[in-house]
């Protein structure tokens, strides 16, 4: 091997050429821009470094540059979409999740621990690395920290700024964290187009409606319920210290005795 190919590659192509000079790549014809878009380019060539010198993240472009992931020394990849080929057989370890709707969690977890107990540095990719292999690294995160998902998912999208989880998918990790932690009450981050619950309403009337209406007791021709009905009694004179008279006998009070009309008196006992 010549001692130009003994050097470290060019961080975007993967081939060995002066891409620090500018030089073109006689391989694929790679030159490295100029100006800003010079970092930009040469940072997504490389998987997203998760946890120092043992987890990262990409896409399957970066799983198909074996120079690369080399020099990084990644030796296991965890392909989390079948359809996406396994290119170096003889260079890395493969893990390969099934094509299912359901993200198996528990497998890749168990893969990824077994790494980590090996101290062997592991790429998780999917074909774009925004959704799929996102939601591993993520579920890695909760189970291996104890972080909740607020905190996996804002760690991970610091890290690659592209990740962007579908509905299905965060409502996955969303049961994963239940299965992990218990149920909670909400706090999560939600994805636009999520149905949010509405107040709840114990009967009352809203402010935008109208109350309903209520008697004016203040209209003409309605009864005050203060008013009482007059008595059936027909007014007589009034005179101060009388008594009223019984029907019949006049200018007697109540607390007089009548006379007798045998003519004698009886003397009613006093005691």
């Amino acid at each position: 091997m010549r001692k130009r190919e003994r050097e470290n590659p060019c961080g975007v192509c993967g081939h060995y050429h002066k891409y620090e000079e500018g030089e073109v790549c006689s391989v694929c014809g790679h030159r490295i821009p100029v100006g800003s878009e010079k970092s930009s380019v040469q940072v997504s060539a490389f998987p997203s470094v998760i946890l120092p010198e043992f987890l990262y993240l990409g896409s399957y472009d970066n799983a198909s540059r074996s120079e690369l992931l080399k020099t990084q020394g990644i030796s296991r990849i965890l392909n989390t979409v079948p359809s996406c080929q396994n290119l170096y057989k003889n260079s890395f370890t493969y893990q390969c999740l099934p094509d299912d709707k359901t993200l198996p969690f528990d497998e890749a977890i168990q893969f990824l621990e077994q790494c980590e107990r090996d101290k062997a540095r592991v790429l998780v990719h999917c074909m774009s690395g925004k959704s799929r292999s996102p939601a591993i690294v993520i579920a890695y995160l909760m189970k291996s920290k104890g972080w909740r998902l607020p905190q996996s998912y804002q760690w991970v999208k610091e890290r690659r700024s592209s990740v962007e989880l579908n509905e299905v998918v965060y409502q996955q990790l969303q049961e994963f964290e239940n299965k992990l932690f218990g149920s909670i009450d909400g706090g999560n981050p939600v994805l636009a187009g999520f149905p949010s619950a509405g107040p709840i309403n114990f009967g009352f009337p809203k402010i935008s409606e109208s109350a309903p209406s209520l008697p004016a007791f203040t209209a003409p021709g309605t009864t005050s319920i203060f008013t009482r009905s007059p008595l059936d009694i027909a007014p007589g004179e009034f005179k101060f210290g009388a008594g009223q008279t019984q029907n019949g006998v006049t200018g007697i009070p109540f607390n007089a005795n009548p006379p007798n009309p045998n003519g004698t008196d009886i003397q009613m006992d006093g005691s």
